[in-house]
């Protein structure tokens, strides 16, 4: 548990950290097509030929 500090209303830092999570998992979502190029970045760092496909070829 955190502390507990004056001032902060419990139910309203619940609904402020719901939301927070609900906006992390949308920009989570919203990057899911970045995928595959992230994908083919750290196979070319790492020096390794990438799949056939994921390099866009």
């Amino acid at each position: 548990m955190s502390a507990r500090v004056g001032g902060r209303n419990r139910p309203i830092s619940w609904v402020v950290g719901l939301i927070c999570v609900g906006i992390v998992g949308a920009l989570l979502w919203l990057s899911l097509p970045a995928g595959p190029g992230v994908v083919a970045v750290l196979m070319h760092l790492l020096g390794e030929p990438a799949p056939p496909g994921v390099s866009g070829q």
